[in-house]
């Protein structure tokens, strides 16, 4: 009987560990700019109640999240004839009381509620962990991907967002992924649907405006009519879905179409106010005033950003926004935040497809010193040591093995600098130097060996 081939579940994936080194890079150059913007590591548990969960994300939210049965007879108390009758959804409620997080920022508004005699406001956190969605597995889309979220709560200063957008450019730019920033606000959209005389169908409005680079200003137009909006007020909103201009002219578009909008004004108050702070940010990144830009979650009711890379197309690699009432459904109104969550595999599918991994990372160890039996692997062993305390990965290949197996293993791990010491070198007290990219070869003293890797790996 054959065994059948271990498998893994659709929309997950193994990292291998020349996987892992690139990941491992994405998330340190992230890392690296986030605490120099002065914020805060912190992490949560996988898991949060789903009453925390449920109701914060909008209805499709809800219906992604992955449920966590019960411990123990999670069907108890449950009479057989109800459970026959009950919906599946209804059962889940029933047996499930917890859920695998689906984003990292409603735990991060439960956790500043829950310690709030314990952080000082405002409160500037940075998070990088897993996250779990019960999505159709597609390009670019998985059920467990990483996020990597950036987020100030306890201040309503649009120089928040300023930096954030700061932020966005100096991660892409250290990544080298060109990117474009798209910039919009929840004051405005709810602005556009008083416009168009259906305040109460804002989100029909958004949902469907979301779509439109997808499938286009008709479908969305035929979309929105189908939730019952009346052709009237449909054909007020055609002209924003087809405009195209600069930031400038879009400004004066939506002031001259809202005007009558007292949210809508406060919107593009915001807006104006952050281009301006942009402007003289000094910024390489190219950022725009995108009129249809929506971002589904429902939390969000102020600035909105979405980031797409402009040499891969796979959808949003960055985005966020503001959110003023988030705490206040935990029990803590008045506080608002903001912020942004970088998508780290997509990101890596980004580099990956355009070639923008840099070699230098490509290796685990950049300099391997071949075996050629116990007497040299006892001399090396302490050299090991000082190259380690200098800063440099070094390893020695375990088995005194023939050396085209250890020079494969070289090339298969793409090590850049292989030193060899065998019996002839150790009598010469020489070591040999292979540089593997051009095949050049020396000898140097020992006493010098230290200062050559050291130039070599720097």
């Amino acid at each position: 009987m054959a065994i059948q081939k271990p498998t893994i579940p659709k929309g997950t994936r193994d990292f291998s560990p020349h996987e892992m080194i690139r990941r491992n890079y994405i998330f340190r150059t992230i890392e690296e700019v986030f605490k120099k913007s002065g914020y805060q590591p912190l992490e949560t548990p996988a898991m949060e109640n789903l009453s925390i969960l449920l109701g914060k994300y909008g209805e499709e939210g809800d219906r992604l999240l992955f449920r966590i049965i019960n411990s123990g007879d999670f069907l108890s108390g449950i009479d057989p004839d109800e459970l026959t009758k009950m919906s599946a959804r209804d059962l889940s409620k029933r047996i499930s009381g917890k859920g695998l997080r689906y984003d990292l920022t409603v735990p991060f508004a439960r956790f500043v509620v829950q310690h709030r005699n314990e952080i000082t406001l405002p409160f500037k956190r940075y998070q990088i962990q897993p996250v779990w969605r019960a999505d159709r597995p597609q390009k670019g889309r998985y059920r467990e991907f990483y996020q990597c979220d950036v987020d100030v709560i306890g201040s309503t200063s649009l120089l928040n967002e300023a930096e954030l957008v700061q932020i966005m450019d100096e991660v892409f730019n250290k990544l080298n992924v060109p990117v474009e920033i798209r910039l919009n606000n929840r004051k405005v959209l709810a602005g556009i649907s008083e416009m168009m005389g259906v305040p109460e169908k804002m989100k029909d409005i958004t949902i469907a405006m979301d779509k439109l680079e997808k499938v286009g200003p008709e479908r969305v137009t035929e979309e929105i009519r189908e939730k019952g909006i009346p052709p009237e007020a449909v054909a007020k909103l055609k002209p924003i879905l087809t405009f195209v201009g600069t930031n400038g002219e879009k400004i004066s578009f939506l002031n001259d179409m809202l005007a009558s909008s007292a949210i809508g004004m406060e919107g593009m108050k915001d807006l104006k106010k952050l281009l301006n702070y942009l402007e003289k940010s000094d910024l390489s990144v190219n950022y725009t005033l995108d009129l249809t830009l929506a971002r589904g979650l429902d939390y969000y009711t102020g600035t909105i950003f979405e980031v797409v890379a402009t040499e891969w197309q796979i959808g949003s690699i960055c985005g966020g926004g503001r959110y003023d009432d988030l705490a206040g459904i935990f029990g803590m109104p008045g506080v608002s935040g903001v912020g942004v969550s970088f998508g780290a595999d997509r990101i890596y599918d980004v580099m990956l497809n355009t070639g923008k991994f840099p070699e230098a990372i490509e290796s685990s160890a950049p300099v391997l010193f071949l075996n050629f039996g116990e007497e040299e692997a006892g001399y090396i062993l302490p050299l090991l040591k000082q190259i380690r305390q200098l800063g440099i990965a070094a390893e020695l290949y375990p088995d005194p093995v023939k050396i085209k197996k250890q020079m494969n293993y070289a090339n298969q791990n793409q090590v850049p600098v292989v030193v060899f010491i065998g019996k002839d070198e150790l009598n010469e007290k020489m070591a040999g130097i292979k540089i593997m990219a051009t095949g050049e070869q020396e000898k140097v003293s020992f006493d010098q060996l230290m200062e050559k890797l050291v130039a070599l790996t720097g």
